[in-house]
């Protein structure tokens, strides 16, 4: 599936890395489903080459629904 963008409806730039500037972990997402269990993802960025808008998403979000 072929991401548009929010702002000027163009095709998305898809797999971009997110890095933090002066940090070497980056950006991970949690999901606590309980007193032990939890899930989590590295989010990758879609960039529109147009505008610039940029959007973060996970490839398999799926597991935070369970």
């Amino acid at each position: 599936m072929k991401r548009r963008c929010n702002q000027c409806h163009g095709d998305m730039i898809e797999d971009c890395l997110v890095n933090v500037q002066g940090g070497m972990y980056g950006l991970t997402i949690i999901k606590k489903m309980g007193l032990l269990k939890s899930v989590s993802a590295k989010p990758k960025a879609s960039v529109c080459p147009n505008c610039g808008y940029v959007a973060l998403y996970i490839e398999d979000a799926s597991e935070f629904n369970k």
